[in-house]
């Protein structure tokens, strides 16, 4: 489980992008405690070492580096740059390393280092855990964010814009006023009908007064109508003489019309037209249509005029309503029902108007009247309505800004009421989940705590017992061992923790050392500084450390030295020793990769250790993974997938010698002058020449810089040239295995 909190503590991808050959973006990703990746010359390893070694330059803009866990560990970088920046006159800063202590003081520090690992263990696991349960809330919460957009948004965007307006701008934005209002929201729950009334007269453009109506007053209507003068029979006087007969042939109404008559004709009857009439039978006539007849006449005169007045001042103003809002488009009467009830209104007025009529004409008869009270109710009732409708929106015009922000709050109510259920599962759940989180976070920071306490403390111990002296010692016994008798590295006499380079006659050796000598020396400077500090107090700081090329220019007994070096390295990494949590390392020389890289026997797969290979095609670099496959079984192998894949002249004429020298000097033991002598040209024994020189060379440098260059020559006539080699040689199915051309030359 440790194992694997540290590995959080790694670099986990790099990519390079902008920068040298890194034309298009290269991504190494998936990288472990153990890396090597392997590449020719030019291929940009050293791209890789320079960004790593200071990734904050501007150049490396678009090139990014992830850690695991965004932790990161101190890097170091051994390369090019490193020898130039450390490695100046011959002098170098002084590296501590536990020195002169008591085996007391050295076991304090030891056991505190123990205990301080521990602690590590403990935090890391529960950042571990920590992240975990971060990870599961973070999942629940994009599952919610993702089921209430679709369920809620979604459903009533269009509904419900307005109240959406700054919440609808991202599912995050839409989350969080969800959970706010869930949490805070008090407005009282309203229907969704009321709230669809509401949202057509708030949203949209700001609202304008409207005017309510009047409510019809038809009181005197039905006073008129309920009279009990309809219902009496308006007749003459009963004892007058000519009543008996006015009565017995119930011709009173007849009668009134008649006298009507009279007063038009005097004496001459309107019937027979002879003069008949006497001033008796006026007097008579007179005396039958007494004082209360004329009384009641009149009254139900005057009340049929008042009738008719009124019946038609209602209709014309109700006339008017219905014409008006039929203009309206926003109306908020129900005009349908309204000029329904108007209409069966008019009606009932008409057929008044000929009952009173009639009882004009024909006072002895008894009529009932209509009542029109019913649909002047309804009609009543519409109006009175639309006022409630029209009061509301008149308030709201009047409060509009508050009505607005209720009616958003009642909104975000319905909603939330209407998935109440879902929210508050989801609530609860993520409630449980922070508790555990907060817990978590509690025991986290508590370790976290005692360890950088705990690091204080070793820190101030190692003040008092570390030392630059022992730098000294390992290296000059390093140097000592493998041959390096001319010079050793002394304390500096002009500079406190600094070291100089001196000859065996005591003088310094400044710009005096070889190329070798400054590759080896500054490489076991690093390495010291691996295991210590140039900061004293800090030697127990957790690093990363990047290795690029670091056998350039060493005889090829050194690259064992380096590479036994670096393994003893690379073991305690994998076994979770010392403060090396991860290492990177770049070559260009197959023998090197091939022994730093040899575990166990040899093609030993570890979970710890992957492998890559840099490449550089068109002049722009790619890289390939090939996980915890070592890719080179042998540098022979190498060499003949390197030919396959090169197309440059330099490269190419250089894996072409190795190849030779490896296989005719050590398998095939044909001559040089015997090979040079099997082709016909000047031209082809000038190339085969060129390629077997590395032999006659009999150099056994690293570095692989010695190439014969002819102006006319190109990389096809070289390739002709080696393959005939092998044809000459009687070695062609060596070849053609080796290039898997067997079924081409078949063919």
């Amino acid at each position: 489980m440790y194992k694997d909190l540290l590995q959080r503590r790694m670099i986990k991808n790099i990519k390079l992008h902008n920068i040298a050959t890194y034309i298009d973006p290269v991504e190494i990703k998936n990288l472990k405690k153990v890396n090597f990746i392997y590449g020719s010359n030019g291929t940009g390893k050293t791209t890789i070492s320079n960004f790593l070694y200071d990734s904050n330059e501007e150049i490396y803009s678009d090139c990014k580096k992830e850690w695991y866990n965004n932790t990161e560990l101190e890097t170091l970088v051994y390369n090019k740059k490193f020898r130039e920046e450390y490695f100046e006159k011959g002098k170098l800063s002084g590296v501590f390393t536990l020195g002169k202590a008591s085996k007391d003081e050295i076991n304090i520090i030891n056991t505190k280092k123990e205990e301080l690992k521990n602690l590590k263990e403990q935090y890391l696991k529960r950042e571990s855990s920590l992240n975990t349960q971060n990870n599961k809330r973070d999942e629940k919460v994009l599952m919610f964010k993702e089921e209430i957009w679709k369920s809620i948004f979604q459903k009533h965007k269009v509904l419900f814009k307005e109240a959406f307006v700054g919440s609808m701008k991202s599912k995050d934005a839409f989350y969080d006023k969800i959970i706010k209002e869930f949490k805070n929201n008090t407005t009282p729950l309203l229907e969704i009908e009321i709230i669809k009334t509401k949202s057509q007269t708030i949203f949209g453009e700001p609202p304008k007064r409207i005017d309510s109506f009047d409510v019809i007053d038809f009181k005197r209507l039905v006073e008129i109508e309920k009279d009990e003068i309809w219902q009496k029979k308006i007749i003459g006087k009963a004892d007058v003489d000519i009543a008996k007969l006015i009565q017995k042939l119930n011709i009173d109404d007849w009668i009134i019309k008649g006298k009507g008559l009279l007063d038009e004709t005097e004496t001459i009857c309107p019937f027979c037209q002879e003069e008949t009439i006497t001033s008796d039978f006026k007097t008579q006539l007179d005396e039958f249509f007494d004082e209360n007849f004329t009384k009641d006449l009149k009254y139900i005169k005057n009340f049929k005029e008042e009738y008719l007045r009124e019946a038609t001042t209602i209709v014309n103003q109700l006339n008017q309503i219905e014409k008006k809002e039929n203009d309206n488009k926003k109306t908020i009467l129900n005009i349908n029902l309204f000029s329904a009830n108007l209409k069966t209104l008019i009606s009932e007025f008409s057929v008044n108007k000929e009952y009173l009529q009639s009882k004009i004409s024909e006072p002895s008869r008894e009529i009932n009247l209509t009542s029109i009270g019913e649909q002047l109710d309804n009609l009543n009732s519409l109006l009175t309505e639309a006022n409630i409708s029209i009061d509301n929106h008149n308030k709201i015009v009047l409060d509009y800004s508050n009505e607005k922000n209720e009616l958003i709050s009642s909104i975000w109510k319905y909603l939330i009421e209407d998935n109440k259920v879902n929210i508050n599962s989801y609530v609860k759940e993520l409630e449980s989940l922070n508790k555990s989180i907060n817990g978590i976070k509690g025991q986290y920071d508590e370790f976290k705590e005692k360890h950088r306490l705990l690091k204080v403390a070793i820190d101030e111990l190692s003040l008092n017992v570390t030392s630059s002296e022992p730098t000294v010692i390992q290296i000059n016994n390093t140097l000592k061992t493998y041959g390096f008798q001319s010079f050793t590295i002394v304390p500096s006499k002009k500079e406190d923790n600094h070291y100089e380079i001196q000859r065996e006659d005591g003088s310094l050796a400044e710009s005096t050392l070889s190329e070798g000598e400054v590759t080896f020396i500054t490489f076991l400077y690093f390495l010291q500084i691996a295991k210590g500090s140039l900061e004293q107090g800090k030697i127990s700081e957790d690093k990363l450390l990047v290795i690029d090329d670091p056998i350039s220019s060493l005889d090829s007994n050194i690259l064992f030295v380096v590479s036994t070096l670096i393994k003893n390295i690379l073991k305690d990494v994998r076994d979770d020793k010392g403060n090396i949590l991860q290492v990177i390392l770049l070559t260009h020389n197959v023998f090197f990769h091939k022994e730093v890289s040899f575990v166990g026997g040899g093609n030993t797969k570890l979970n710890s250790t992957h492998f890559w290979i840099l490449r550089k095609k068109d002049k722009k670099s790619t890289i390939q993974i090939f996980g915890q496959e070592n890719p080179i079984h042998s540098s022979y192998e190498l060499l003949w997938k390197e030919l396959k894949q090169e197309n440059s002249l330099v490269s190419v004429q250089n894996t072409m010698r190795r190849i030779i020298e490896n296989y005719f000097r050590l398998l095939g033991k044909d001559r040089d002058d015997k090979l040079i002598g099997k082709f016909d040209t000047r031209e082809e024994q000038d190339i085969c020449r060129a390629l077997i020189s590395w032999i006659n060379d009999g150099s056994h440098t690293i570095n692989d810089d010695l190439y014969i260059e002819y102006q006319d020559d190109t990389i096809n006539n070289y390739k002709k040239v080696f393959r005939a080699i092998f044809e000459k040689t009687k070695h062609i199915e060596h070849y053609k295995m080796m290039m898997e051309e067997e079924d081409e030359v078949l063919a």
